[in-house]
């Protein structure tokens, strides 16, 4: 039996109302930014909080290579978005590659959708990177947290957090 949502947010009146719709020119953006993640000394500026997770196609076998915004948490890489067509093809026990301006590194995925471990993991990323935040329509209560309120929207909306832990 599938898990229903309620409509009324829990914690109160999100902040923002969702997150960004992707916009009509981001596969051109995209290209922009792996060209440049893959450049020598520009990598390193650009590349400070963002990567390219290389995703094997479930049916297909093609390699898509995703550019991506990552929080650093411990030993482990953060990454919060929606349930997109990249999300489905990782899977447990199956490991992905992802280059920060470099050499590839293998990690283990695991997609978090349950709602306990999205609000955890997206206040991590939300507190780290604030611009993502904005990006996800997380936005910040008056002492600086990010709202738990918007949070839940996001998760609601089909938010979830791709946790990548190295080989």
């Amino acid at each position: 039996m599938s898990e229903q949502l309620s409509p009324e947010n829990p914690y109160g009146t999100p902040t923002t109302s969702g997150p960004q719709p992707i916009p009509s020119y981001q596969s051109v953006v995209n290209r922009i930014v792996r060209t440049l993640l893959r450049v020598p000394g520009i990598s390193g500026v650009v590349g400070k909080r963002l990567m390219i997770l290389h995703v094997v196609g479930r049916k297909s076998g093609a390699v898509y290579d995703v550019p991506l915004a990552y929080t650093k948490y411990g030993e482990t890489l953060l990454i919060g978005t929606a349930l997109r067509p990249w999300v489905k093809n990782l899977r447990a026990g199956d490991p992905v590659r992802a280059s920060f301006g470099g050499k590839a590194r293998t990690f283990d995925p695991v997609v978090h959708t349950a709602e306990a471990d999205v609000l955890r993991l997206y206040e991590i990323i939300a507190r780290d990177n604030p611009q993502n935040a904005k990006f996800s329509g997380i936005g910040f209560t008056a002492d600086g947290s990010p709202s738990k309120a918007d949070i839940y929207q996001a998760w609601q909306l089909g938010g979830a957090v791709v946790e990548l832990t190295p080989r």
